[in-house]
């Protein structure tokens, strides 16, 4: 994929280079979520180094779409990312609902703060939606912030049925 523009935001897939801003954003994300499931207390920082080691072997992975968005520099040469995008295709067993089993998940798409509003999060996700409908997704299913909803609707996303459970060895 090359770059993708959409209101004035080049998409473009990570690559190795990425790595440490695809690190900051992705903690960023769940800073943004707050609450004790995503942000635990007993928390360290552990699991950015597990983090790294797994986006460094998804980034080519033919399941995987890592899309970002540059920033713009300040002045220093080091232009950091704007947003990024992260989803993986899971091959379920197909249903009379999931014709062919394939199903999308879009895992976190993030952008830094100082970058929001500026249509990043629209155009990363239409590269995404994109990348889904080549690979012929039956479904795609996110988690969406209060903030994100009103964009993933107005994508196309609706409530999901299947109700929602969790469980933690």
């Amino acid at each position: 994929m090359g770059q993708r523009k959409g209101n004035g935001s080049a998409v473009r897939q990570a690559v190795e280079y990425d790595l440490v801003e695809l690190v900051r954003l992705r903690a960023l994300l769940f800073e943004d979520l707050g609450g004790h499931f995503f942000s635990p207390a007993s928390a360290d920082d552990d699991w950015l180094d597990a983090l790294a080691v797994v986006l460094k072997e998804q980034l080519t992975a033919d399941a995987v779409r890592i899309l970002v968005v540059d920033g713009d520099g300040d002045g220093d040469g080091d232009r950091g990312l704007a947003a990024c995008g992260i989803a993986t295709i899971e091959q379920r067993l197909p249903g009379p609902h999931l014709r062919n089993g394939r199903i999308g998940h879009v895992i976190g798409v993030v952008t830094d703060p100082s970058y929001r509003r500026r249509g990043h999060s629209r155009s990363i996700m239409r590269g995404l939606l994109d990348w889904f409908g080549e690979r012929e997704v039956a479904r795609v299913d996110l988690y969406a912030s209060a903030e994100g909803e009103p964009l993933y609707r107005e994508l196309g996303f609706t409530h999901h049925p299947d109700p929602a459970l969790y469980w933690r060895p």
